[in-house]
């Protein structure tokens, strides 16, 4: 399986770019599979010997750091980025043709069956849930690159019938040349300006799913996105639309309480699901396309699908406390993301708002928000100050202006109304305050549960 790949590499002077998970999981396959071969890795961190002793025990790795550590990138035969590391302002033009991932490595040298999922929110849930369904019918199936492991801490487990699904995110499919099998196009919204210079760089980075498929390959699209609607597809690809039946060949629809995948009823929506939200079920119809195009099992697809539990801080139940519920949306880097979560919610009462400010309007959760029944939102910096400034003169909006995730607790659990909800749905990234989206999603469950263990405590006492 790995012998086309393992000859590519073998002779040619690789760096490691970034030294996040992946780039740990790409040192420890090629170190693996070259023991004696001079590596090189490079990061902007200046402490990766302390944080990793093992690099100093390699004789055979040499390690840049700091401000320069991109000195020299184009005397490499090889550069394997990690999704982190970005070019934004930077002229690649002298090394470009030497960027690659474990991705594209992935597709280009591993003769295995790919589903790849991209979009600017969903893909997690997305991949999770098509990950379940193939497993329960009985697949070979792996779930990689963004959520689960990366691609090449399994690559050796790998076999000719295995299937691949893959969670991609726009980082990922920057500099890729080859596409999946299947893929996945959930959306598009305004999303990392902070890494592309403009939305089209974005948006190109992402259609990079496809724009390598053969004519035999399929795309899932969302068809109601506004963002997609410029781009031409194959008229083989499927439609997915909430709002009405696609005018395509394939095509993915709800009309009444059903979903459709090519005029047959697949899905009676008035089962119950553990997924919350309209979001949840355009997500769903995505992987029902799928077991269209694979001849899945629709029913035990269905019943798959019914038994999903939400993934952590995805619009996550947190704990009834004194009778108010909380949720942990922490995963909510967007504002059409936090529009869905308080939508599927519905009595949201207090909102915990606001991070890291990379340049994406907050204008459709301002208009949204004033004409919500949302009362109590609690600001945090830096896009958490503008939504306060737009709408501190609002009428039946309370607003707090606050300087960190704990003291923003502390007030949504002295005004929040009892039997309704407060969540946590930022809108915006937690880079610059956290470390990432989880330990903002940890942070906020420990500082809600905290009341807890100080309830049982004093009780014992």
């Amino acid at each position: 399986m790995l012998e086309k790949l393992l000859e590519f590499l073998e002779n040619k002077k690789i760096l490691i770019l970034g030294v996040g998970v992946e780039g740990k999981s790409t040192y420890r396959f090629l170190r693996k599979n070259f023991p004696e071969k001079e590596l090189f890795m490079a990061d902007k961190s200046t402490d990766l010997l302390e944080k990793y002793p093992e690099f100093l025990e390699d004789i055979n790795l040499e390690v840049s750091m700091g401000e320069g550590y991109l000195n020299g990138i184009e005397e490499y035969d090889l550069i394997i980025k990690t999704p982190g590391i970005s070019f934004k302002n930077i002229n690649t033009k002298t090394f470009q043709n030497k960027i690659t991932n474990q991705v594209q490595l992935l597709f280009e040298f591993v003769p295995v069956f790919t589903i790849g999922v991209t979009g600017t929110k969903g893909k997690s849930t997305t991949s999770s849930i098509l990950y379940q369904v193939l497993k329960n019918q009985d697949k070979d199936v792996f779930l990689l690159s963004n959520i689960g492991e990366p691609i090449f801490d399994e690559i050796e487990n790998l076999k000719p019938n295995s299937i691949i699904v893959l969670e991609l995110s726009s980082h990922s499919l920057q500099y890729v040349k080859n596409s999946p099998n299947i893929a996945i196009l959930l959306n598009l919204y305004e999303e990392h300006l902070d890494h592309y210079t403009s939305v089209e760089e974005y948006a190109q980075a992402k259609l990079n799913i496809t724009n390598f498929q053969k004519e035999e390959e399929y795309l899932i699209y969302n068809a109601d996105n506004e963002l997609l609607k410029k781009y031409d597809f194959k008229t083989t690809d499927y439609a997915v639309s909430l709002e009405n039946k696609p005018k395509t060949k394939n095509s993915v629809w709800i009309e009444k309480n059903d979903i459709y995948c090519n005029n047959v009823c697949v899905m009676d929506l008035r089962t119950k699901l553990k997924l919350k939200g309209i979001h949840h079920i355009h997500n769903i119809m995505f992987v029902l396309a799928v077991c269209d195009i694979m001849n899945l099992d629709f029913a035990k697809a269905v019943k798959t699908i019914q038994n999903f539990e939400p993934l952590e801080h995805r619009m996550e139940f947190v704990a009834q406390i004194d009778s108010i519920e909380y949720y942990n949306d922490s995963i909510a880097t967007i504002p059409q993301s936090t529009i869905n979560t308080i939508t599927a919610l519905q009595n949201v009462n207090t909102l915990i708002v606001g991070g890291k400010d990379r340049g994406v309007s907050q204008k459709e959760l301002v208009d949204f928000l004033k004409h919500s029944e949302v009362e109590h939102i609690i600001c945090l910096p830096k896009t958490g100050e503008i939504i306060y400034d737009a709408l501190k003169n609002v009428e039946n909006k309370i607003l707090y202006k606050v300087q960190n995730l704990q003291e923003a607790v502390k007030i949504a659990k002295e005004v929040t109304k009892k039997n309704t909800i407060c969540v946590l749905s930022p809108a915006a990234s937690s880079y610059g305050f956290f470390k990432n989206f989880q330990e903002r999603g940890n942070l906020f469950k420990k500082f809600i549960l905290d009341d807890i263990k100080t309830n049982k405590n004093n009780n014992l006492t």
